[in-house]
This record gives C-alpha cells, sequence and structure tokens, in this order.
C-alpha cells in the first residue's frame, strides 16, 4: 500500500489556511504562507468555466478575497491517492465550503504535486469541478 499521507496533511492545513483567510481570521502572515504553498509554475483549472488560471492569478484571487466570506467552514473527504512518484504525487479530494451568508459549494478535485529536494510539497497543478447538488 502507497503512504500518500503527507500530501493528505498538505490538502489539510492548505485548506485550513484557505478557510482562515477567505473567513477573514487568518494570523498575521497566513497569506504569504499560503501563497509559498504554490509553485511558480502553478496551474488550476477553475472549478465553473474551465478557465485556466497561472501562479499570478491565484495570488491575484487570494489577496483578492481575503475576509470575503465570514464564516468560512471548509469539509474535506475522499482523499485518494491516485500516484506517487520520486517527484511528487496526485491526488484527489472532495471539498465541500459554507459560509454565513449560506453560499455553499461542492466540488471534487485533483491537485498534482511536487517534491523539492528539500521533502518540501509544492502545489504545481490543480482542477476542479464543481457537483451537482
Amino acid at each position: 500500500m502507497i503512504d500518500y499521507s503527507d500530501f493528505f496533511e498538505e490538502v489539510i492545513q492548505t485548506h485550513i489556511e484557505i478557510e482562515q483567510w477567505f473567513a477573514g481570521v487568518a494570523p498575521e502572515g497566513t497569506l504569504q504562507h499560503l501563497l509559498a504553498r504554490f509553485s511558480p509554475e502553478f496551474t488550476m483549472i477553475a472549478p465553473s468555466t474551465g478557465t485556466r488560471m497561472n501562479a499570478a492569478g491565484v495570488n491575484y484571487l487570494f489577496t483578492r478575497l481575503g475576509g470575503q466570506r465570514p464564516g468560512l467552514k471548509i469539509t474535506l473527504s475522499e482523499l485518494t491517492g491516485i500516484d506517487r512518484h520520486a517527484r511528487g504525487a496526485i491526488v484527489s479530494y472532495r471539498e465541500h465550503q459554507v459560509d454565513d451568508s449560506g453560499t455553499q459549494t461542492d466540488r471534487r478535485a485533483t491537485v498534482v504535486f511536487e517534491k523539492l529536494a528539500s521533502g518540501a510539497l509544492l502545489w504545481r497543478h490543480l482542477h476542479e469541478t464543481y457537483c451537482q447538488a
């Protein structure tokens, strides 16, 4: 059995920071720490439009949305390893979000991680798709 626990932990910790940042309750330095989790070559496929976003776009998104989702709660489930190799891994997960306004989203995501020589894990690519209610 292949152990993906370090990659799953990276998904979990990143979403804790995202939740805190968007909810407006993040400790000082959270944005910088959060952005450092992403590779300079990071790309993302947006869940509703299929638009491809690069690292600069994600930096802008996080910077703009800080504190814009009061009460945000993110619940992760279905963490699944797809492939693990010397230079990283591919994992998938399901993400449910709800905030104080009652706005809810449910999405499936697949992330490609790169593992640096130092052992650090960077988000290299993320593909998200909304789930039907």
